[in-house]
């Protein structure tokens, strides 16, 4: 079949196919570059396993009137200390040298990877930090004596960290869930990661080690946001 486009040059069917076609992928092209514009390219934290005590637990596992002390500076006022100690599970399986986080909580918890929860023998719920209403029990041990938690041992839920400012960019708000593109030869996209918005945030995506291996994702590479959820 022949038709005439607008300049009266003759057409197969054949030829229009190959204008819808076209057409469509310029389309396409179009709303790929408008869905771009609301990307954003954001660094990854991974975070190892770590502490956070409240005053009175510090200075039952290091003694009376104990402070924590600095090693590096973290964001939002957080720091990662030099102090150290064990967590034991249940089944007296134990994980030592794990690092503290100050300054002091109102709560003490305890944030692994659903690997370091196998290897203690706990059923470490999946949570957000803060989170740990019926948690799994732990006990710390430190040089001067030991800290059992009835609650308060979990997998941290993998998040982004962001400015007011940032998350605006992107027309996200504080508590939204979006879907994340990572890594190269073994990369994936990682659903339910939480947006965390707040001043004192630096912009970045923490994740465990039990992701980060399996995207082969080391600190300091860079994830997209790729859609809201």
């Amino acid at each position: 079949m022949k038709g005439r486009n607008e300049k009266g040059v003759v057409m197969t069917m054949d030829g229009y196919h190959d204008v819808e076609q076209i057409t469509r992928m310029v389309l396409q092209t179009i709303e790929s570059a408008r869905g771009d514009e609301k990307r954003m390219t954001v660094p990854v934290g991974v975070s190892a396993r770590h502490i956070h005590l409240t005053q009175e637990d510090v200075e039952k596992l290091f003694g009376a009137g104990y402070q924590l002390t600095k090693k590096k500076e973290l964001m939002g006022g957080q720091f990662a200390a030099n102090e150290q100690c064990t967590i034991v599970g249940l089944k007296l399986r134990a994980i030592e040298n794990v690092r503290i986080l100050g300054p002091v909580r109102k709560k003490s918890q305890v944030e692994i990877s659903a690997t370091d929860a196998r290897t203690l023998g706990v059923n470490a719920p999946l949570r957000q930090s803060g989170d740990t209403a019926g948690s799994a029990p732990v006990a710390l041990v430190g040089p001067k004596g030991v800290v059992y938690l009835n609650e308060g041992c979990i997998v941290a839920a993998r998040h982004i960290h962001m400015t007011p400012e940032e998350a605006a960019l992107v027309s996200l708000h504080d508590g939204d869930y979006v879907s994340v593109r990572m890594g190269n030869e073994r990369g994936a996209v990682l659903d339910n990661v939480k947006i965390r918005v707040d001043d004192s945030f630096s912009l970045e995506m923490h994740i465990d080690t039990d992701e980060a291996n399996a995207c082969q994702v080391r600190q300091g590479d860079f994830a997209a946001i790729i859609q809201k959820i």
